[in-house]
């Protein structure tokens, strides 16, 4: 499988590291030399954002972008080094060179762009509303969240999305997931916005007690994020995107978490 830049992104066009050190140390330093010399890929990632990337049982971090980061990591030649982070100073620290990629379902999109580099897509998502059971009746499209509290995390693009197309929508943010689904589960919420990825998941998760409504109400491409100024470690994750798909790796992970290629 070949991964061409221009094709990937033209469907996205409407959506559209080295670490901060001294310059007078290493002005000629690129974000891939560094990780090349140090050994390690430095990836931010939440942590709390399952089936993406959260901790197991063992208290062992886990997930759909955990495998993606070993094996992306390995095709570079170094090893992974998972940071988790707050998804409020996750891009932040990016910009600071406290690690060298985020690794945590960032969607692609012009504001984005503008200051990062993404590499193509590995997942194509959407954003879904999700409510409880017995709300499924009344709540069933966008237009519905109208006057209703609806939760998102802090700083999204659902918090974008939402803002903008549902203006009267009573909308209450958060900085992590549990907190969210346990406001939508006790009736503190009418409704969640989130990846419908992570929506399948926690359909699952909670057995039954909130559904989907609806379609997803936007295709959204997720990439994986460097420093504007990285563009070579962006070409070498790139590469080991190709090579990944084109082995098989990047089907099997795939496979594993979500039952099917989700960078379809």
């Amino acid at each position: 499988m070949t991964i061409n830049r221009p094709q990937l992104f033209a469907g996205a066009a409407a959506l559209l590291l080295a670490a901060a050190l001294p310059c007078a140390v290493f002005a000629e330093a690129t974000g891939l030399s560094d990780v090349k010399t140090r050994g390690t890929l430095r990836i931010a990632l939440e942590g709390t954002f399952p089936p993406f990337n959260y901790q197991d049982a063992s208290g062992n971090l886990a997930g759909f972008e955990i495998d993606l980061g070993n094996a992306l990591a390995k095709q570079i030649g170094v090893k992974a080094e998972f940071l988790p982070t707050k998804w409020d100073g996750i891009l932040a620290g990016l910009d600071t060179g406290r690690y060298d990629v985020v690794l945590n379902q960032v969607t692609i999109t012009p504001e984005r762009q503008q200051k990062y580099n993404f590499t193509a897509p590995y997942t194509v998502s959407g954003i879904q509303i999700i409510v409880r059971k017995a709300d499924a009746d009344r709540i069933k499209t966008a237009a519905d969240l109208a006057g209703k509290s609806v939760g998102v995390s802090l700083g999204t693009n659902y918090e974008t999305w939402v803002r903008k197309n549902e203006p009267t929508a009573n909308v209450k943010t958060y900085d992590d997931d549990p907190t969210k689904y346990a406001d939508l589960r006790n009736g503190r919420l009418d409704a969640v916005l989130a990846d419908r990825l992570v929506a399948a998941n926690r359909i699952k998760q909670f057995g039954g007690d909130v559904v989907p409504a609806g379609d997803p109400v936007a295709k959204e491409l997720q990439g994986a994020v460097v420093r504007k100024d990285h563009a070579d470690l962006r070409d070498a994750l790139d590469k080991a995107l190709v090579s990944l798909h084109a082995d098989g790796t990047f089907a099997t992970i795939s496979d594993k978490w979500f039952g099917t290629d989700v960078s379809k």
